[in-house]
């Protein structure tokens, strides 16, 4: 199984950028797609972004134009660059490859709030 570490969150204004980092423990990191997500309180977890083992990115509608996900296959790493943020952006952020069942690792905290 592999083992995610969300880094990276915290507290910014609307406007603001973040870059969230996920260190991947294991063998699959470089031939599986990983993905973002990040649940809201009272809200059910959503895929924002995922990016194949080659690099083609895909992203929900929410977040197109203002967040950018990018891999460094060689450090077992994936990367989460957001700009632009607004309050609606505030949840809990977590990497992980869909479809697997490896467990969920803690999450990173961001909070959009002036």
């Amino acid at each position: 199984q592999a083992q995610f570490v969300e880094s990276g969150g915290g507290l910014v204004q609307p406007g603001g950028s973040l870059r969230l980092s996920c260190a991947a423990s294991g063998s699959i990191f470089g031939i599986v797609t990983m993905g973002w997500y990040r649940q809201a309180p009272g809200k059910q977890r959503e895929l924002v972004a995922h990016i194949t083992p080659r690099g083609s990115p895909y992203y929900a509608d929410s977040v197109k134009g203002r967040f950018t996900i990018s891999r460094d296959n060689a450090k077992n790493t994936l990367y989460l660059q957001m700009s632009g943020l607004k309050p609606e952006d505030t949840a809990a952020y977590y990497c992980h490859a869909p479809g697997r069942v490896d467990p969920w690792g803690q999450g990173t905290q961001v909070t959009v709030s002036s």
